[in-house]
Order: C-alpha cells, then sequence, then structure tokens
C-alpha cells in the first residue's frame, strides 16, 4: 500500500468545487504537512481576495500555465497528492497532467476531476456524450502509460445544492423557485435520486484521502442522502409554510429536450443528458462507501433546504477555473 497523502496540491483551486476542496483541506490541515493550490497568473490577479485568503491560512499559492510541462513539473515539487477540481473544458487535459505526474518523483497519488455523475454506472454510460472527456482520462489512467500512481474516482451524484436550486431560464429541465414557490419535477416526482451536498464532497474527500487502504485504484461511490423530488418538495413546502404551483417534465419529454438541445447546440445540452440520467435512476447504489472511509454522520436534506429557502441559488453554476 502507497504512504498516505501529506502534501496536497490543488488544481482548479479557484472554481465552484475547487473552493470546497480547498476550504475542507484547511479545515483539516493537523492531517497534512503542506497544502498547495496550483493556478494561472492571471486566475491570481483576477481572484485577489480569494487568493490572499488562502495564503493568510498557510495555502502555497503557485502561479503557472497549466499547459506548460515545466510549469506543472515544478509546481508538483515537493508535493505527493494531485488533487484535480478542473473544469468541463480542461477535463481531457488531465491525460498530460497525469503523465507529467507519473514522471514526478514525489507524486504518488492523483485524484481526477469527477466529484459526481457516475461515468460507468452501466453499460450506456459509456456512450453518454457528457462522459467522454472523463472515460478518456480514465482509460489513460489505467493503461500501461501509468505504472506508479495510486489513483481515486471520487463519485458523488448531483450536488444536492445545486439540484434544488432554480433553473429559471429553462425549469422544464427541472427547478426549484423558492422566491415564486415554483416547481418542476423531474419524471413522475417519485424517483430516487442519490445526492451530496459540496461541503461534504471536501470532507469525503479529506476522508478518502485518509484511507488510502480502501480508496487507492477504485471508484469510491459516496453521497449525502437519497430522495426523491416529490419529498424535495414536501420539504420546501413544509419550511417555506405554504403550497408551491408544480409542473412535471416526463422523463419521455425530458429526452424530446435533450435530444433538440443537442441539435441546436444549446450550451446546456450536456445538463439535460445529466438530468435525464439521474432521472433513470443512475445515481442510486444499493450501499455506498461512506462507511468504508469513516464517513456516517452527513448532510441532511432539511439542512440543503434551509439553505435553499435562505439563500436561493442557480441550478447551474459553472465558470473558468
Amino acid at each position: 500500500m502507497a504512504p498516505p497523502s501529506k502534501k496536497i496540491l490543488v488544481l482548479g483551486a479557484t472554481g465552484v468545487i475547487g473552493k470546497v476542496l480547498v476550504n475542507a483541506l484547511l479545515n483539516a490541515k493537523e492531517n497534512f504537512e503542506r497544502i498547495g493550490i496550483f493556478s494561472s497568473a492571471e486566475t491570481v490577479a483576477n481572484k485577489q481576495e480569494l487568493i490572499e485568503s488562502y495564503r493568510r491560512r498557510g495555502v502555497d499559492v503557485i502561479a503557472g500555465d497549466l499547459y506548460s510541462e515545466d510549469d506543472v513539473l515544478d509546481a508538483y515539487k515537493g508535493f505527493d497528492t494531485v488533487v484535480s477540481a478542473v473544469g468541463r473544458f480542461a477535463i481531457d487535459k488531465q491525460v498530460d497532467l497525469v503523465a507529467l505526474a507519473e514522471r514526478s518523483p514525489s507524486i504518488i497519488r492523483f485524484i481526477p476531476s469527477e466529484f459526481g455523475t457516475d461515468i460507468a454506472y452501466n453499460a450506456s454510460s459509456a456512450t453518454e456524450k457528457p462522459n467522454q472527456k472523463k472515460l478518456k482520462v480514465r482509460a489513460y489512467i489505467e493503461s500501461d502509460a501509468v505504472r506508479r500512481l495510486k489513483y481515486t474516482y471520487v463519485v458523488t451524484g448531483p450536488f444536492a445544492d445545486l439540484y434544488t436550486g432554480c433553473m429559471a431560464s429553462q425549469p422544464q429541465m427541472g427547478s426549484f423557485d423558492v422566491e415564486k414557490k415554483e416547481a418542476t419535477l423531474l419524471g413522475d416526482g417519485k424517483g430516487k435520486v442519490s445526492l451530496t451536498t459540496m461541503s461534504d464532497v471536501g470532507r469525503l474527500l479529506v476522508a478518502i484521502l485518509k484511507h488510502p487502504d480502501v480508496c487507492d485504484n477504485k471508484d469510491v461511490k459516496v453521497n449525502s442522502f437519497t430522495t426523491t423530488p416529490d419529498d424535495i418538495l414536501a420539504e420546501l413546502e413544509r419550511q417555506t409554510d405554504c403550497k408551491w404551483r408544480v409542473k412535471y417534465t416526463t422523463l419521455e419529454e425530458l429526452r424530446r429536450l435533450e435530444a433538440e438541445a443537442w441539435e441546436t447546440g444549446n450550451e446546456l445540452a450536456s445538463i439535460y443528458t445529466l438530468r435525464r440520467i439521474w432521472t433513470e435512476g443512475c445515481t442510486v447504489y444499493e450501499k455506498t462507501d461512506n462507511e468504508a472511509i469513516g464517513m456516517t454522520k452527513m448532510d441532511t436534506l432539511e439542512m440543503v433546504v434551509q439553505s435553499a429557502v435562505t439563500n436561493p441559488v442557480s441550478a447551474f453554476q459553472s465558470g473558468k477555473l
């Protein structure tokens, strides 16, 4: 068994989930000897407040070009684990990042940017369009080109914070609008969906890094809770103390909208596909790996809805990392 991770370098550390991961690592910094981030000079300049907050908490901030072999190799020096949270536009770039990690003597572990839907849930997963870049990365990591590195695929399913959010521009893809007290439920509202809060994703990462004996070289399936659209709506109605106006997007209609989105070049086409996958039940497992990594106390639906009511968010968040 490879030694546990002690010196962590995070890529994509200023993005939606990257910020959560860095914060979780810092909250558990007694378990680590060094925490660093590698970001472009442009990001360091444009996100000064965030970067300075990292520095104040002891993060080593390394500026460089993710597409420069020399910069990446220099950034890897002195770290033993790379945690990648790069965004969708840089997912396939991870093939090069893994190759460079394999060449870096100090790096023993690489955790690629997954943190979401299971891209190997069943046979049809291999043909889903949003999965292709991540599948390419997995194929490389598991090839003969990588002999030394350990890896973990962190499969969390959808983020609960966003699943319960408002999709104002296209509510037909599933939406909970706290201000208008309107919901569009996917399927018949009764299908189970496994969700993980972003804060739990961060805590789960820390637990994974502390348990290489059960996490190395495998996909680790975790979650906060399993629920249904009906149950989310019921909790929203309870906490807002009123009945909501409700519509449904059937699975058949969702499939039609998905096909149309791809045909017309809709920038949210991949989100339609993911929401169809979730509605088909492809996030639910008989058993998760939570217990194996010591994570039994998780965020709850009640907590997520309370946050949604007090601080409504968009159901879609993405940006340049």
